[in-house]
Formats: structure tokens, C-alpha cells, sequence
């Protein structure tokens, strides 16, 4: 069932991926979200702010519908709204570094790419604690967190590993810059992570708080 804290988290987090979602349209220049006029780019962040959050608590809820059917979509709806919002941070902080630096590619990116990885894994253990899987008061301490440090390493080699094969080792299609085919590798290796993640989150790091019902 949706309650307020499903309602409260996902206003929170919809909105903030929102935001950085929108600064990244920008920073890459997106046709139809960056308008020459400074009253479009407003009306711009207003709609990705506004839309986004519904977005989120309309992919809650259907997970909870699904969920009566399989057991595991109510979770899975609050661990997908967890985990666009941490790919906005992680591309949010990607991006940052790649306009400070004007690196795109090359073992810069790499390192550029764990450390916005990091960052947004600090928002996943919190979010996927408190909410998600709702193991808040649960008593492994250090030990879950280590359990959750060594799921996300894994996490982290995969998804790493897979975005910077396709930035430094595929030239960039369909007349994308470089600053685009960057976030397209990250795309690819927060997809590819994001199952893994799931399975291990929920298995061995929350596994008190859930079943597999």
C-alpha cells in the first residue's frame, strides 16, 4: 500500500533527480530543454521538477500493483524510483567533473566515473535502507555495511567497467559529442548494474527485513 512515507520519499527524491536532470540537459545543450531565452530555461526546470516526482510516485504504485501479483515488484518500484535518482546524482556529479576538467575520455574518465559512482552510493545505502527495504532498525551495524560495501564494489566494477569500455574503446555513434557518448557509457553501465544491485541488496544485505515472496 502507498503511504505518506512513499509519497514524502518520492517528492524528495523525484524532485532532486529533477533538478540535476535538468542541469545536465543544459550543460549538454539537449534541443528543447535550453531555450535562448532566460524565461524558457525557468519554465524548463519548473517542468522537470513538477513532472519527474509524479513520475516516481506513478512507478511506486505500479509496483505495488504488480506486487500482488509477484511478491518482490513492491519493493522493486521504490528500488527503481532509488535508482534513477541515483543515476541522476552519479551523472549530476560525472558531468560536474567532466565541465571543471573538460575531460571526456581516457583514465580520467574512469576516475571521474568511481568517484561519481561513490558519491550516489552513499544516497543508495540510505535511501535502499529507509525505504526500500525498510531496515532502519535492523541490527547488523558495521557487518551490513560491510555486506552492502562488498555488493557495491562488485556493483561499482561492473558498472565502471562497462562505461568505460564504450567510452574508450567505441567511437561515438549517431553524431553524438563527446560529452553525450560519456553519458550514454554511463547509461549503459547503470543499467547493467542495476539488476545486480537488486538482487544483492535485497539477498544479502537487507535479507532480514524481506523475503523472497
Amino acid at each position: 500500500m502507498f503511504t505518506k512515507k512513499d509519497f514524502y520519499f518520492s517528492v524528495f527524491t523525484g524532485t532532486g533527480a529533477g533538478l540535476i536532470a535538468w542541469r545536465i540537459f543544459n550543460f549538454l545543450g539537449f534541443p528543447g530543454l535550453v531555450m535562448a531565452t532566460e524565461g524558457a530555461v525557468i519554465l524548463s526546470s519548473v517542468w522537470l521538477v513538477l513532472i519527474v516526482p509524479i513520475l516516481w510516485i506513478i512507478g511506486v504504485n505500479l509496483g505495488y500493483f504488480l506486487g500482488r501479483y509477484v511478491g518482490f515488484f513492491s519493493q522493486f518500484g521504490k528500488f527503481a524510483a532509488i535508482g534513477f535518482t541515483n543515476a541522476a546524482v552519479d551523472f549530476g556529479v560525472l558531468n560536474y567533473l567532466i565541465f571543471l576538467s573538460g575531460i571526456t575520455g581516457g583514465g580520467y574518465y574512469s576516475i571521474f566515473k568511481t568517484t561519481s559512482f561513490l558519491v550516489a552510493l552513499i544516497n543508495s545505502y540510505l535511501l535502499n535502507k529507509y525505504w526500500a527495504f525498510e531496515a532502519g532498525r535492523s541490527s547488523g551495524g558495521g557487518i551490513e555495511f560491510v555486506k552492502f560495501a562488498s555488493v557495491a564494489t562488485v556493483v561499482l566494477l561492473l558498472n565502471v567497467g562497462v562505461a568505460s569500455y564504450i567510452v574508450n574503446s567505441v567511437s561515438p555513434m549517431f553524431g553524438f559529442t563527446l560529452e553525450v557518448w560519456a553519458n550514454v557509457g554511463a547509461v549503459a553501465g547503470a543499467a547493467s548494474a542495476l539488476i545486480l544491485s537488486f538482487i544483492g541488496f535485497k539477498l544479502l544485505v537487507f535479507k532480514t527485513k524481506v523475503s523472497l515472496s
